[in-house]
């Protein structure tokens, strides 16, 4: 069994060799933003999640103007090819893919393995910054069909129930248990109640990775999802606390397996349990 849709992935070695070749844009996305600095891949753009997709005055993305100006500073034209990577496994570069393809830009790969894998595999980086000859990105259509919305989510519940929807919570154990508000270490993304939200299964987002970072094979993420009954004749939808992880385990299901039907509830756990009046299981108990 190969990947639904294999050529969305590509491999350290594809993007030594073709990185700057005329079409293809590196795009680095990291969790720690100041990694880029210390040293990327010659020829690749930058995006700092929290700032260039982002707005500062609400909790919510750029608009589609702005996600226009964006890829037209980074020298994306609607034709080229848009070659993702990053720190924790892909975690923000997938978030950045989903995006991307949110905003109808959908020619985007992921290097699989992210910046782990080139960094293991001793291959080159670079600290010096790449200039792009700006383009005239036209502004696009948002598919609303792969992000879900905390309403969306309500609903879903009620489909959960009657067995034509999945929910995924791609969280830590402990988070979706409800022993702790918010993974070690990431305390302003905690939540007010600890939990999850109703009829969610528990497959965390690193079960789908090697040890090197990279997805495991068709097979293994099959079975994965299978065996907490996530499968392609269901609607499905994915979050986390603030949708990086659960952006990760989007493509899996949507590009690897190829489930027709998985949406990303970006604003997850963070939202959800903050909510006054939404429902949430807790399956741990202090006692």
């Amino acid at each position: 069994m190969s990947y639904a849709n294999p050529d969305v992935l590509v491999s350290t070695e594809w993007v030594a060799q073709h990185g700057q070749d005329a079409g293809i844009r590196l795009i680095e996305v990291n969790e720690d933003p100041l990694l880029y600095s210390v040293g990327h891949i010659a020829g690749a753009g930058n995006i700092d999640w929290h700032i260039h997709l982002n707005r500062e005055d609400v909790r919510d993305f750029i608009n589609e103007d702005e996600f226009a100006a964006l890829l037209s500073r980074l020298g994306i034209s609607k034709e080229t090819t848009v070659v993702f990577y990053g720190d924790k496994s892909n975690w923000w570069a997938a978030y950045a893919f989903w995006f991307f393809t949110y905003n109808g830009h959908t020619n985007c790969k992921l290097m699989n393995g992210g910046r782990q894998k080139w960094m293991s595999d001793g291959l080159p980086t670079t600290t010096d910054l790449p200039e792009f000859t700006p383009t005239v990105y036209p502004v696009g259509y948002r598919d609303q069909s792969i992000r879900s919305y905390r309403d969306d989510v309500l609903k879903h519940i009620i489909k959960v129930k009657d067995g034509v929807g999945a929910m995924v919570d791609v969280r830590s154990p402990d988070e979706f248990s409800g022993k702790v508000t918010h993974m070690a270490g990431y305390s302003q993304e905690g939540a007010l109640r600890a939990g999850h939200i109703p009829g969610a299964k528990s497959v965390p987002w690193a079960k789908a990775v090697a040890e090197d970072g990279t997805f495991k094979s068709a097979e293994e993420l099959k079975a994965l999802y299978a065996e907490q009954g996530v499968t392609p004749d269901k609607s499905i939808i994915a979050y986390c606390r603030i949708a990086e992880r659960s952006s990760h385990t989007w493509f899996a299901l949507r590009y690897l397996l190829g489930y027709p039907k998985v949406s990303n509830y970006d604003g997850s756990w963070t939202e959800w349990g903050n909510i006054v009046g939404m429902p949430i299981e807790k399956t741990y108990s202090s006692e």
